[in-house]
């Protein structure tokens, strides 16, 4: 809902915000000002100052400041539309209609809602009432106590087709509103003349609330084990979609927001009785779905109160599936500040029975000890399959790709391709990779003679050969089984090369199956983004050096070898000894006694 300039002034005109904050922080008049504790630190000092006259708050220890709509947002996590209605009903004023048609199902939504108020009502009266005896025993049993009852809201509905019926209808209901309601069903036209009956019979009753504290609807949990089915909740109606709602969301959002509330976002439990005990045990924060998976309309419920959310699951089989089945809702809609951690309990045991059995303390244990997303993600891959053939583990890696293109926020994506690979390859990476003997092969030489140095290559062509070097290996992994020991063993002059050696070392000591991808994302994780997008630019030209587009692996091997060695010195040696050789045979055939032997001694003087 869009509300105009002229409204809003008009509401903060007629709320004094030491009204509306009074409610949340014990204030004292001082001068023109009130005074009290943050609610937003811990302090023993009052740094909180509220200014009626010019209608706004200040907090000078967390350096918060707005008016009575950002504070009851910040307080109570209220979006914007929903701290303006509250502001409003304290201010008497009508919300703006958006069109007639909606101002009409307002207030038939109104009307509604007041009836099932009246519902809720009757309901708890039944359970004090002899009717409700074996409710009581019920409740009594699952560690219920009457003050719980009635913070709860719990019920009772009587084994009675028309027990609320009637109440209501003399207090002047009619049977179509109640329908409407979803307190009543209607027969179908078969039974023509007959009046609607009570949904609810023979239940234990718990209120459900919308995001904005509204009562409209419930959950009936069954006393009867003949009841086929043991939860019921009442059916879709122009007020109570289940999809998009949560039990106790509001309160849950409220105890979240409190100064002493350190979660970083909500209790996600299965059921009604989960949500009690944990609100009971001190975990006010708690919420659950209504019987169904989460949605992504839920989700979004539960991101608006918190970034990180906790989802509770038994760790037994159906636990662990229910949990992947929230993975498959959450990928497509996580990004920075919204994402989801997951809390396993032990096998065959819900927070109830946690709780009763074991105290808080157990159930903080496994609440501190809950995993990321991502974390969740690999177990739902590696458990797809065993992982015993190099198939398999090929495997893995299609359905890490395939887990990557569910995540839609590109950013998030490119930190877990990295997370999710760096799993993989400490898992299942190559044995550490171990330098050759000293008889093995060529080795770079450490050290250019004074004579090497001065004709040596220039610093460009030193850069553009080490940037042939890296850019082909980055470009074709494979060439590293070749060439493994020759890379390793060069010096190079620039620092981000030195760096991207270093990250290829690390790479080639865990890894089993060379992977260009893999291998991409270990640097990124690395820190050398920026180094790789380089040489990701420069791919056409490192593959015109390392022989075209056409040449073959063993070909790019050799090509490459000859830069490496070139980049070394050896081709510079080898030139060396040909023109001192030339030197000499040119002094041999003047008969040039003294020449020779200086030339001799230059020349052992270099070997040495």
């Amino acid at each position: 809902m869009r509300f105009g300039e002229n409204f809003l002034d008009e509401l903060k005109a007629r709320i004094r915000p030491s009204e509306v904050i009074g409610k949340h922080v014990k204030l004292k008049r001082q001068g023109r000002e009130f005074a009290g504790l943050s609610p937003f630190t811990t302090e023993k000092t009052p740094s909180f100052f509220v200014n009626d006259e010019k209608g706004f708050y200040h907090c000078f220890s967390s350096g918060k400041h707005g008016d009575a709509i950002s504070f009851l947002m910040e307080v109570e996590g209220l979006s914007f539309p929903e701290a303006v209605e509250q502001l409003a009903n304290m201010a008497g004023m009508a919300l703006p209609a958006v069109d007639p048609e909606a101002e009409k199902r307002a207030e038939q939504n109104k009307k509604t809602i007041s009836w099932i108020e009246q519902a809720q009502g009757f309901f708890e009266r039944s359970l004090r009432r002899d009717i409700g005896q074996e409710a009581r025993t019920y409740l009594k049993s699952r560690g219920l106590t009457s003050e719980d009852c009635k913070r709860f809201g719990i019920g009772y509905a009587p084994d009675s087709f028309n027990g609320l019926r009637d109440e209501l209808a003399q207090q002047g209901a009619t049977l179509d509103r109640l329908v409407e309601a979803g307190l009543l069903i209607q027969p179908d036209e078969t039974k023509s003349g007959k009046k609607p009956w009570d949904r609810f019979r023979n239940r234990i009753m718990f209120p459900i609330a919308d995001p904005r504290g509204r009562l409209i609807a419930f959950g009936g949990r069954a006393l009867s084990k003949d009841d086929k089915a043991k939860y019921l909740n009442s059916p879709e109606t122009n007020l109570f979609h289940k999809g998009r709602l949560l039990y106790r969301y509001p309160e849950a959002r409220k105890a979240l927001h409190a100064p002493k509330n350190g979660a970083n976002g909500l209790i996600v439990a299965e059921g009604y009785m989960d949500v009690i005990a944990l609100a009971k045990a001190g975990f006010e924060h708690a919420v659950a779905p209504l019987g169904t998976a989460l949605t992504e309309d839920q989700l979004s419920l539960l991101w608006r109160a918190g970034p990180e959310p906790i989802l509770c699951f038994d760790g037994d089989k159906a636990g662990i599936r229910a949990a992947f089945r929230s993975i498959e809702r959450a990928l497509p809609l996580v990004k920075p500040g919204q994402t989801l951690r997951f809390a396993l309990l032990p096998e065959g045991k819900d927070p109830d029975d946690l709780i009763r059995e074991q105290g808080a303390s157990a159930m903080q244990d496994v609440l501190d000890r809950a995993v990321p997303l991502v974390d969740m993600v690999w177990r739902r891959e590696v458990s797809a399959e065993p992982l015993d053939t190099p198939e398999a583990k090929a495997g893995l890696k299609d359905r890490i790709f395939t887990a990557l293109r569910e995540i839609g926020h590109d950013g998030v994506r490119e930190q877990y391709k990295t997370a999710l690979l760096a799993k993989f390859e400490a898992e299942y990476g190559r044995p550490k990779w171990q330098p050759m003997g000293k008889k093995s092969g060529w080795k770079p030489k450490q050290k250019l003679s004074p004579l090497q140095i001065l004709g040596g290559q220039p610093a460009a062509l030193k850069e553009k050969r080490e940037r042939r070097i890296l850019g082909a290996v980055l470009e074709w992994p494979e060439m590293m089984d070749s060439v493994d020991q020759t890379l390793f063993g060069l010096n190079f002059r620039t620092a981000a090369y030195q760096a991207l050696q270093k990250s290829l070392l690390s790479y080639w000591e865990h890894t089993i199956s060379v992977d260009k991808r893999a291998l991409h994302a270990h640097i990124e994780a690395d820190g050398l983004s920026k180094a790789l997008n380089t040489f990701k630019r420069e791919r056409n030209l490192t593959i015109a050096a390392l022989g075209g587009k056409d040449a073959d692996l063993k070909k790019r091997v050799k090509l490459w070898l000859m830069e490496a060695r070139a980049l070394d010195g050896s081709d510079s040696e080898i030139q060396l000894k040909k023109e001192t050789r030339g030197r000499m045979a040119d002094t041999i055939r003047s008969e040039n006694t003294d020449a020779l032997h200086r030339l001799m001694r230059t020349n052992r003087a270099e070997r040495d």
